[in-house]
């Protein structure tokens, strides 16, 4: 008997690891009109979609999620965590995204309460050797926790954020990422307004999945 379970442990194909928890952060705050709102969800629909981007998420096992967040106390879990196991997984995910319902109309911008409730979704994906937050918005924090604080405590944990900043005029929402969101070890890309946020993240994801050593 004990032979028999050493062949078969040498045969035995190795466990499937998750390589990576992505949680997509998505700002629904009083300044993303019904539009705007679309293109934020379309966009991230259609990238999923991306041939290379469905061969890194399945061959990675990443974990997925969505949350949506406004004001202070304004954050919902709108897709738990799915694991993309195979092409029909990231089919399904990019559908729950298309038809997603928005969760918060009429609320303050709360970036670092944002990030705060995002850390403590990570409980259930310990076993995903990366963690990292998306923060797509178009504005700076004006409720809720300090940004920067909420930002060095997930860098403490080692999670990573990166963002998607929606300049519609000059650059002033992209420093404010890069200042007060982002990691030392995240970035942050931005869409000159709402109709290029389907091209930035797609970029953005293809960034943060194909990575040199991936």
């Amino acid at each position: 008997m004990f032979k028999l379970g050493l062949i078969l442990s040498l045969f035995a194909k190795p466990a499937l690891a998750c390589k990576l928890a992505l949680l997509l952060s998505m700002d629904v705050s009083t300044s993303i009109d019904a539009g705007e709102y679309a293109f934020q969800r379309d966009g991230l629909a259609d990238a999923l979609l991306d041939t290379e981007i469905i061969n890194v998420l399945t061959r990675d096992r990443v974990a997925l999620m969505v949350v949506q967040w406004s004001g202070a106390n304004d954050q919902a879990v709108v897709i738990p965590w799915r694991r993309m196991s195979r092409q029909g997984d990231v089919q399904a995910f990019s559908n729950w995204v298309r038809g997603m319902r928005r969760e918060y109309v009429d609320s303050k911008t709360a970036v670092g309460s944002a990030i705060a409730f995002s850390i403590e979704q990570f409980r259930d994906v310990a076993d995903c050797a990366r963690k990292v937050i998306d923060v797509s918005g178009d504005g700076a924090s004006n409720s809720g926790a300090e940004t920067s604080n909420q930002s060095r405590r997930a860098a403490q944990m080692g999670i990573e954020i990166n963002g998607v900043a929606i300049d519609i005029i000059g650059n002033a929402i992209s420093e404010y990422y890069r200042r007060f969101v982002t990691t030392p070890d995240g970035f942050v890309l931005t869409a000159t307004g709402f109709s290029d946020y389907p091209r930035t993240i797609r970029a953005k994801l293809l960034r943060e999945l194909v990575r040199p050593g991936s």
